[in-house]
């Protein structure tokens, strides 16, 4: 897949393009609708699949009081497009000169200039160009005077509960620790990533050895809790071509927060122990964390053994929930 991260990058005659435009934070199902419709667009078409999106949430400058926390950081948003197969993406630096972009100008240089579209896909909530004044319906009429058409993709709906499936629906399950409600709107598991650092070395002492994700992982972080899930090492950056030497996939159990039993740790952390493997040396190694099952919340134990028999008891039931 390539990545632009200006109009300019864009090739001269790099279209025709089916483009779908969206902030697409998490890559959930929704917004996969909108991929999947554009890739049968653009196989009829015989054009690229191209997804224009934000290098932030556009509230983060508009409205910062009002802006949420992402649910994927801009490198992993990058990678879940291009598992959803678009060809290339777009990414837009939103600042006050895109912010104050007429909408007639960004369809001009965009989507008509950079990227050649013939097709444009956008959800009905889709808002462009100056003080939000561009709707779906403005951009039908730019389309019909630069040569492209413009699809409205619908809402996606879970069935059991009738509500849309959005961002904020995927944050707030998170939030509550419902990892697994996140993963069915998501259709895969929820992840963080980063750095594995040291830690206290204290679970190595309690015989469950963790690898602690850096204090700045990418993704947004599950409620405290002990969890089910898996660990995929991504292994050391290669020094010659910065890119992962391998890529390996362990069962884990997770642990996020403070670790109240000891009282000693400033900010939460996620850190997960690899069942069954108490020599494995992951420092350095970038690491995604993948949720699947919520075990239980955290607590504060009274002592040492309390806490290493409940220990023993996670692991039991992380076990049993990823088999």
């Amino acid at each position: 897949m390539i990545v632009f991260h200006d109009p300019a990058e864009v090739p001269a005659g790099f279209g025709p393009s089916v483009v779908a435009i969206g902030k697409f934070d998490g890559v959930h199902s929704g917004h996969r609708a909108v991929i999947d419709r554009a890739r049968v667009d653009a196989a009829s078409l015989g054009a690229r699949v191209v997804a224009v999106t934000f290098d932030r949430n556009p509230l983060s400058l508009l409205r910062p009081d009002l802006c949420p926390e992402p649910l994927v950081a801009l490198e992993q948003k990058i990678d879940l497009l291009a598992d959803a197969g678009v060809d290339a993406v777009l990414v837009l630096r939103f600042d006050a000169e895109l912010a104050a972009l007429p909408a007639a100008d960004f369809v001009q240089r965009i989507l008509v200039e950079a990227l050649g579209a013939v097709s444009v896909l956008v959800g009905d909530d889709f808002r462009f160009g100056r003080g939000g004044a561009g709707t779906p319906e403005l951009l039908a009429d730019l389309g019909r005077a630069n040569g492209f058409e413009v699809e409205v993709v619908g809402d996606v709906r879970a069935r059991e509960a009738g509500r849309r499936v959005s961002s904020t629906w995927v944050r707030d399950l998170l939030a509550v620790g419902d990892v697994a409600g996140a993963a069915r709107l998501l259709g895969r598991p929820h992840a963080v990533s980063g750095l594995v650092v040291h830690g206290l070395k204290r679970g190595r002492e309690l015989g469950y050895p963790t690898a602690n994700l850096e204090a700045d992982a990418a993704g947004f972080i599950p409620a405290d809790g002990v969890y089910a899930g898996w660990l995929v090492d991504e292994g050391s950056p290669d020094s010659a071509s910065g890119t992962p030497s391998s890529v390996i996939r362990y069962p884990a159990a997770i642990s996020v927060g403070t670790n109240p039993t000891f009282d000693d740790v400033p900010v939460r952390q996620v850190e997960a122990y690899v069942l069954d493997e108490t020599g494995l040396d992951l420092y350095g190694h970038r690491v995604q964390v993948r949720f699947t099952a919520r075990i239980r919340g955290m607590a504060a134990f009274a002592g040492i053994d309390d806490l290493i028999v409940q220990m023993a008891d996670d692991v039991d039931r992380v076990r049993a929930a990823l088999a």
